[in-house]
């Protein structure tokens, strides 16, 4: 890329190669990328913080003012304004100056509008404005406020794009309207987003600094407490403005402003009279609608928007049986009702982008507004000095008006005449004191004696007769001394600063009394995430949580059960190749503890976290739960929800390396907001699980490698910790490189080994809870306990119970008692494999040891045991891919088998794909309804009858 070209020919058409030097590409796009960039955020998109205008902006005011088009004179058609701004100063097109002109004519759109449209200039309902040959506009009376003095030398001037025309670099604005119309732009790499204020509040502020420069923010909070936006609504809080205020960056959550109202008897309507900043009213009831018949807001009868020229009023009239606060606050929640305005307060300063405070503007605008009265006093100066020098020939000439008369008359022309006056001496007597104050180079006293200068002999020369008056040269001396006290008052202003704030301070009341107008943004104490429980519509969510931290709610109706060997459909969308790790139903009115890896525990109501479609990638549990830092979440459980039930609960903890505690769950009943250290843990080590439990019942753990132990939870075995820096007990004792991959709590049976067989023995003959006898030929014999589950005998159920139970340590009440309270236990591998065990497989063992095996596999039915969860009759189960893909399942169709089976398909996955999570779900009569019209390439239902099991218990798909 970088080699030098070939020698160029001597002649012919290589000729000239000599002139083209290499260069290196990479350095050449950084360099031309940078100086696009600027040009972007200089040129185009970010606002100066002295006039808070944009390029195209302030080129439309100017271009306007110099064409006439002001607020004393009549309208003027748009097109004329845009072919004047684009023809001289903005060659980017007339489509994006018509909007921006268009925009400074929106009373919902700027706070002071610095254009006076006449026409169609669109609505807050999202219409556009007519074409720019039908609409005419003129500066807005505020606009003088910006533009006047910028004919005396106030701010620089720059050429125009073609050096055809000169144009402001900055226009000499006399209030800081940054603050007072905001700004908003994308720049490359950057943004500005600036709220509007109230320009009273704004001015009073100012005055406030200039007043005093050591002023805190609280104290200028107190002029300026909040935005002012033009379409209304309330600020709930004071925080988030604050922060803005503080930083430059801040969130300021702005709620619409409505009322109920009866509109009739037994009928309630909510009448919104006020919308959020920036939100297009039509939309916002296109979207309330959306919601209505989606069911997601319910009482809601029928919506009307009656605005008209008095003002805002959309009708949205509730059913009879509904609660107008319930209905509100779902409004509030689940559309535009509420709004955060995102705060990035990005102005160039020097030409260069600067995040800034309000104390920043502030300054930089008293700053730049400084200058620009020193500026004018200068250019006054300058011409006051010029008048009087003029003025000072007057009255030498009047003074000795016969002889100038006579000097003029001897003279053949002008020229010689006005030499002639030049070359004469005059008294200074009468202008000696004025000629000090004039300081003109060309006036100097000598001997009492002055000459005129050239502008003085041209000017007495164009003199009108009727100024050698007695009258006229009265008004010549007075003219003359009000010339001098103007040029006094001007040395004042330039040389002293306090003067200079002075006239600031004056300038800035008269801007104040001419644009002041009432707050129209309410600000309320409330902070406006207050949420009523009772306001929470009761729905059932399944909890989504990804590799990469990502976390979502989704109401459980949108999943629908699907016979195992399904194609599944997608569960989460995903940023790369994130995939979901963490899934869980609950209700909205649950608390969910958070347990990170590193042993930390978090507390949230299920409703405050973030609500999605299941497609959704959800929110960044980093942005709210507080210092995670690098660990994962890898434990979730939602608590009971009637907390009356937590005095009898403990939580048993389970560790990667085998190891269990068990503490109170009133240890984690009042959790901070930036959590608690729930467990300490060794280097390496890190939690799998979290369950709640009782004294009594059994501690379950699975490993990788397919073993598994139980034991139960007494004093002696899992004592109860007082702390929580304990790493705990052993719990199974690890070979290799296995780890423990699940932790389930199950209700502890009194039963004898030898009553366990029988049991098992007899279950399998019969085919009860979830057996099938036609598979009990192909059970493979128990591990410990030299269980032969045999071939079903082809018999009466009674005839062969009553046979099973002879010669048994079981009767009929006894074993009826057994299979009552039997608990199965559902393992799934990493291909998709799985099947279910009864409990009673799975002998009660102490404490730390090696455990029995949990399945047997080899590389077809998976590498590794995902998990194993406690199932019963009429749950689903849902299972997530590395892909991403979920399906739910009935646990009713995976048949309870050995314990050491390798199990049959529950859920077909690609060569390279492999199970990663397995849950249980509730199932939820209305999530069939919900889902009847979901695409069927989506979701595809598979017979369960179309597969059957070969001999080693692999389910295999019949042909068609």
């Amino acid at each position: 890329m970088d080699a030098p070209p070939p020698a160029p020919p001597a002649s012919g058409p290589g000729a000239g190669w000599s002139d083209i030097e290499p260069i290196n590409i990479s350095a050449e796009m950084r360099s031309s990328y940078l100086a696009y960039a600027m040009s972007v955020i200089v040129s185009r998109a970010l606002p100066d913080v002295r006039d808070g205008l944009k390029p195209v902006h302030r080129r439309i005011l100017y271009a306007m003012r110099e064409s006439g088009f002001t607020a004393d004179k009549p309208y003027r058609k748009a097109a004329r304004a845009v072919g004047d701004v684009m023809g001289k100063y903005h060659p980017h097109g007339d489509s994006s100056i018509y909007d921006a002109l268009v925009r400074m004519a929106q009373n919902w759109s700027m706070r002071v509008m610095l254009v006076d449209g006449q026409g169609n200039f669109g609505s807050i309902d999202g219409d556009s404005p007519a074409a720019m040959r039908y609409t005419e506009a003129r500066l807005a009376k505020a606009s003088s406020w910006l533009l006047d003095d910028i004919d005396r030398e106030t701010v620089p001037f720059q050429p125009n794009y073609d050096e055809s025309e000169m144009e402001p670099e900055v226009l000499p604005a006399a209030f800081p309207n940054l603050l007072v119309n905001g700004s908003a732009g994308i720049a490359v790499g950057m943004a500005t987003n600036i709220p509007p204020h109230n320009p009273a509040e704004v001015i009073d502020a100012t005055l406030a600094l200039l007043e005093d420069p050591d002023i805190t923010l609280e104290g200028l909070m107190e002029y300026l407490p909040a935005p002012d936006f033009p379409t209304g609504g309330l600020i709930m809080g004071r925080s988030g403005v604050k922060q803005a205020y503080e930083t430059g960056r801040g969130s300021i959550p702005v709620r619409a402003r409505a009322h109920i109202e009866e509109i009739r008897k037994d009928r309630q309507a909510i009448i919104i009279t006020e919308v959020p900043y920036q939100v297009n009213k039509a939309s916002l009831l296109e979207k309330i609608a959306d919601l209505v018949r989606a069911k997601d807001i319910e009482g809601i009868a029928d919506i009307r928007d009656e605005s008209d020229r008095t003002g805002m009023r959309a009708v949205i009239e509730l059913k009879r049986d509904a609660t107008p606060d319930v209905v509100l606050n779902q409004l509030y929640r689940f559309t535009q009702m509420q709004t955060t305005f995102p705060v990035n307060m990005v102005a160039l300063e020097e030409g260069r982008p600067r995040v800034m405070g309000l104390r920043d503007v502030l300054e930089a605008f008293l700053r730049f507004r400084e200058e620009v009265i020193l500026n004018r006093s200068r250019y006054e100066l300058r011409r006051a000095r010029e008048r009087a020098h003029l003025l000072v020939g007057f009255v030498l000439a009047v003074a000795n008006i016969d002889a100038v008369i006579a000097l003029i008359r001897a003279e053949p022309d002008s020229a010689s005449a006005r030499a002639a006056l030049m070359a004469r001496d005059f008294p200074a007597a009468d202008v000696e004191p004025l000629l000090a104050l004039i300081h003109h180079e060309g006036n100097k006293v000598e001997g009492g004696r002055v000459r005129l200068t050239e502008a003085q002999a041209r000017g007495i020369l164009e003199l009108r007769l009727q100024r050698l008056t007695g009258m006229e040269r009265e008004r010549i001396q007075s003219e003359l001394a009000e010339v001098a006290e103007r040029i006094k008052a001007l040395l004042e202003v330039i040389s002293s600063r306090p003067r200079r704030l002075e006239v600031l301070r004056d300038e800035l009341h008269a801007v104040r009394a001419a644009m002041a107008t009432p707050r129209l943004t309410e600000i309320s104490a409330s902070l406006g995430n207050e949420t009523d429980e009772s306001l929470i519509e009761p729905d059932q969510m399944v909890v989504t949580i990804t590799r990469d931290g990502f976390i979502k709610r989704t109401s459980l109706a949108t999943f629908r059960a699907q016979n195992r060997g399904g194609r599944g459909r997608t569960a989460a969308g995903r940023r790369g190749d994130d995939v979901v790790v963490r899934s869980f139903n609950a209700h909205t009115h649950q608390w969910v503890l958070f347990f990170t890896s590193g042993g930390k525990a978090y507390r949230m109501k299920v409703w405050h976290l973030p609500e999605a479609a299941p497609t959704s990638k959800g929110r960044a549990l980093v942005n709210m739960l507080p210092d995670v830092g690098d660990d994962t979440i890898t434990a979730v459980l939602p608590l009971p929800q009637d907390e009356g039930e937590w005095d009898d609960l403990h939580l048993v903890f389970a560790t990667a390396s085998g190891h269990v505690r068990r503490n109170r769950l009133a240890d984690f009943s009042n959790i901070r907001a930036n959590g608690l250290i729930a467990m300490k843990l060794e280097d390496g080590d890190h939690l799998i699980g979290v369950e709640t439990c009782r004294v009594g019942q059994d501690v379950f753990l699975a490993t990788r490698n397919a073993r598994a132990i139980r034991f139960q939870i007494t004093d002696q075995a899992v004592r109860v910790f007082a702390g929580r820096n304990g790493k705990g007990v052993r719990g199974i004792k690890l070979l290799d490189d296995d780890k423990v991959v699940s932790l389930c709590v199950l209700e502890h049976v009194e039963a004898t080994p030898e009553e366990r067989a029988s049991y098992l023995r007899l279950a399998n003959q019969l085919g009860i809870n979830g057996r099938s006898t036609a598979d009990n030929a192909l059970a493979e014999e128990s591990d410990d306990a030299g269980l032969d589950e045999g071939s079903a005998a082809e018999a009466d159920g009674d005839d062969v119970l009553a046979a099973g139970l002879e010669g048994s340590p079981l009767d009929e009440e006894r074993f009826e008692a057994l299979r009552a309270a039997e608990q199965t236990l559902l393992t799934v591998t990493d291909a998709g494999f799985g099947r279910r065990a009864s409990g009673y497989a799975y002998g009660l063992k102490n404490r730390a040891g090696k455990g029995l095996i949990n399945m047997k596999f080899n590389s077809r039915r998976g590498r590794e045991v995902v998990g194993t969860l406690k199932v019963e009759s009429g749950a689903d189960v849902m299972m997530v891919t590395d892909t991403g893909r979920l399906i739910r399942l009935p646990v009713d169709q995976v048949r309870v088998m050995s314990r050491t089976a390798g199990g049959v398909t529950l859920f077909r996955v690609e060569p390279d794909e492999h199970i990663i999570s397995v849950f249980l779900v509730a199932n939820d009569d209305d999530a069939e309804a919900a889902l009847e019209e979901v695409d069927a390439e989506i979701i595809e239902t598979v017979d369960a009858t179309a597969f059957t099991d070969n001999e080693n218990g692999q389910g295999e798909a019949e042909p068609s």
